[in-house]
């Protein structure tokens, strides 16, 4: 007989049946089987001078399955917080108390001090307890490289100035209300010159961009003026205002002079002088092609045969491929013990130094993608093996692919050059817990 209605639920909420359900178990496993890896968090987390005092906070366990789960399916820090309440399935997996509701603030602080390194220590750790179990052996590699971008819009010379202008005349905002300090708000004229810039062409639009560069200096003399009266100021806070309004002062002084050179001299400025954001100005510019141009910071990815990203990369600026062999396969040594037996690379890895130096290092078939002047022969032992490699490369950039498209490593949305590698190692790492459960599954 159907009941009308049950009087309690239960109180320890159970595992549905459910494939992503039995995912999450298994990494859940996985995470139990390594507790070492929560000695390195709880490092980055303990920076309280008392540890007495106030509430105990978000235990390390609990901080990585809830970066896990965000970068797992990709949620905002509002949207956590919601699935955090409502999912039993995450809430189980987070190791939470029944009800507790966790505010997107406290996610976002405890998250963030996560240190890089700690992502790649926790990572290197999971590789090794793979091999340990045979579920990756390191005897074939492949390696490529992709571009990941920054949270930015696109780089124009009239937007820059517009963002270095409103951001230094908004602190001033805040000195003059904290310090009574005295300057001109020219946002609104700053605003008006940047639409006329964008709908007039030829003489009229260079009278705009002078114009702009104009108000962009006028609001410059003024943060200098202010930073020359901080000198007699106290107040804490009015000391941490002065020290933002110099830092977004330099960027502006940056801005203002590479555009007077793209425009008004029509000189070509080189990509490693430009600055492609205000708020981002660690954004490298990444062509990848005559018509591909990626503003963000270049990352290599090295896979074995089980599709398990055993090493990854995050570099400044635009380095070229071919300087990566070395450090990977030395790098795989450390982690194996030995070199892999197999080896598989992108196009722009391919060198003579490089094919010979992983032939003396033990390598025995190194095939590049394109062969830039190396013979079959010289790369690998017969041209099927060299064939089978190729193919074998391919499959990297399925992996890839699915790091970007549903890991989040498309679009870095941290902000900072500390928090853009947290996001791409935490993005490997949470796509490594989800090989490693698929393939014990």
């Amino acid at each position: 007989m159907r009941n009308k209605r049950e009087k309690q639920r239960p109180l320890s909420p159970q595992w549905p049946d459910h494939q992503l359900a039995n995912e999450l178990k298994v990494i859940s496993r996985i995470l139990d089987d390594n507790p070492q890896t929560l000695e390195l968090i709880v490092q980055d987390l303990s920076d309280r001078v008392d540890s007495s005092v106030g509430a105990p906070g978000l235990t390390a366990e609990q901080v990585l399955r809830c970066a896990v789960i965000k970068q797992l399916h990709q949620f905002s820090y509002r949207k956590l917080e919601f699935h955090l309440v409502d999912s039993q399935s995450c809430q189980r997996f987070c190791r939470l108390p029944y009800g507790a509701s966790i505010s997107k603030a406290t996610l976002a602080e405890n998250l963030g001090k996560i240190q890089p390194g700690t992502w790649k220590a926790i990572n290197d750790h999971l590789v090794r307890w793979a091999q340990a179990r045979g579920l990756e052996k390191g005897q074939r590699i492949r390696v490529d490289a992709t571009a990941v971008q920054t949270n930015v819009h696109y780089p124009l010379d009239s937007e820059l100035l517009y963002d270095g202008i409103r951001v230094v005349t908004r602190w001033l905002g805040r000195l003059r209300d904290w310090e009574g300090i005295g300057f001109v708000d020219h946002t609104r004229r700053a605003k008006r010159r940047v639409l006329n810039i964008r709908n007039r062409r030829g003489k009229k639009r260079l009278d705009s961009y002078r114009d702009l560069i104009k108000v962009a200096s006028k609001t410059a003399h003024y943060a200098e003026q202010a930073l020359a009266a901080s000198a007699q100021w106290s107040d804490p806070l009015s000391l941490a205002g002065a020290a933002q309004l110099a830092h977004y002062l330099e960027l502006l002084h940056k801005v203002i002079e590479q555009t007077q050179r793209r425009v008004l001299s029509g000189e070509a400025v080189a990509a490693q002088e430009k600055i492609c954001s205000i708020f981002e100005e660690h954004t490298d510019i990444i062509k990848k092609s005559p018509r591909e141009t990626v503003f963000g910071h270049k990352v290599f990815v090295s896979t074995g045969a089980s599709s398990l990203i055993l090493d990854c990369v995050v570099e400044r600026g635009n380095p070229a491929d071919s300087n990566y062999v070395q450090p990977f396969l030395e790098r795989h040594r450390q982690l194996y013990g030995k070199v892999p037996r197999q080896s598989a690379w992108d196009g722009g890895f391919a060198s003579a130094a490089n094919l010979r130096w992983a032939k003396e290092q033990g390598v025995q078939d190194v095939a590049f993608s394109k062969k830039c002047g190396l013979t079959v022969e010289s790369m690998v032992r017969s041209s099927w093996v060299y064939k089978q490699l190729k193919r074998f490369r391919a499959g990297i950039e399925g992996c890839i692919g699915t790091l970007k498209h549903t890991f989040g490593l498309h679009r870095c949305s941290w902000k900072g050059w500390p928090h853009f590698q947290s996001y791409v190692h935490a993005s490997v790492l949470t796509y490594n817990l989800i090989v490693l459960a698929r393939l014990l599954l």
